[in-house]
């Protein structure tokens, strides 16, 4: 059908509001419990904004107002669908997904993560990711290992 004949302003406004789908990581998707939750209460929004969006009369509007919540839409399905979750670590013998971990750096900072997945890592929340530098160096060691060298020198001093 020709533009002429349709409410949209131009063929370009379409494809303006069509956003890429967010890139999914190569990783396996690792979350915690309390991760596939949040994950699963994201996709709920999101399929919420859409259907509000389905609600408004003017059709570029309506496409500028759904395009974020369905490419969220995509890309948290995906994340429901393949998540794997990981139990809670039983020990606090060495580091594994799941710990908090307090550490030391080369500069005497001393700091603590939690190590967790991917989508649900927040530093300043005081979680990291397990794909994270960090956490790869932290992962399989002991309280009073020491990983890295010089500047990126990390002791681990307490595993939670």
């Amino acid at each position: 059908m020709s533009v002429a004949f349709t409410k949209e302003e131009s063929a370009e406004t379409a494809s303006e509001t069509q956003l890429p789908d967010r890139p999914i990581s190569p990783h396996p998707n690792l979350v915690t419990a309390a991760g596939l939750k949040a994950l699963e209460l994201a996709l709920l929004k999101a399929r919420a904004a859409c259907e509000a969006a389905q609600t408004i009369e003017d059709v570029n509007e309506r496409r500028r107002q759904e395009a974020g919540p369905l490419r969220d839409a995509r890309y948290l399905a995906v994340r429901v669908r393949t998540a794997q979750v990981i139990a809670d670590p039983t020990s606090a013998d060495v580091v594994a997904f799941g710990s908090t971990v307090t550490f030391r750096r080369g500069d005497g900072r001393e700091q603590t993560y939690r190590i967790v997945g991917e989508d649900e890592a927040d530093p300043k929340a005081g979680t990291i990711s397990f794909v994270s530098p960090v956490a790869r160096l932290l992962m399989r060691k002991a309280v009073g290992d020491v990983v890295g060298s010089g500047d990126h020198e990390l002791e681990i001093l307490g595993i939670a």
